[in-house]
């Protein structure tokens, strides 16, 4: 990690790993993006997936994330005892996690390290979906053939 980096410069590296996780999932979900929590020296920025992840395939889903993030080299810190969250931090330092939470919604939340104080603006990229980012947190309602499905993925 860059020892000047600001905020906004880590808060668009934070950007740069959830999108490109979520470029990798196939096939792709609806994703919105959730208000930026700014602190003193970190930034957290973090995504919704509006689509549905049904419980048969929840265990597909986090493997996809769990290889993509460890072909990009980061490390595995933990699991949730329920098995529906996992945390990494990537090689210049952002922790990263995602979680399957109630009725399937998963969300992806990224922390950077702690860089010299700055503003930080609201993400760039577009949701893929409906924009919910000024909008209360709303349960998934988006349904995928695929990830909804109530059958298991094949191996």
């Amino acid at each position: 990690m860059d020892p000047k980096m600001n905020m906004q410069q880590a808060a668009d590296r934070a950007d740069e790993i959830l999108d490109d996780v979520l470029g990798a999932i196939q096939p792709p979900v609806e994703w919105t993006h959730r208000p930026t929590m700014a602190g003193n020296c970190s930034t957290d920025r973090s995504r919704t997936v509006m689509t549905i992840i049904s419980e048969q395939r929840r265990g597909a889903f986090l493997g996809l994330v769990d290889r993509h993030w460890k072909s990009k080299g980061f490390t595995f810190r933990a699991t949730s005892k329920d098995k529906q969250a996992a945390y990494y931090v990537s090689p210049d330092g952002f922790q990263a996690s995602v979680l399957i939470g109630w009725k399937g919604q998963a969300h992806f939340e990224v922390t950077t390290p702690c860089v010299e104080k700055s503003d930080v603006k609201p993400p760039t990229s577009a949701p893929h979906g409906r924009d919910y980012y000024n909008e209360p947190p709303t349960a998934p309602n988006v349904t995928s053939d695929f990830w909804s499905a109530t059958t298991p993925a094949a191996n």
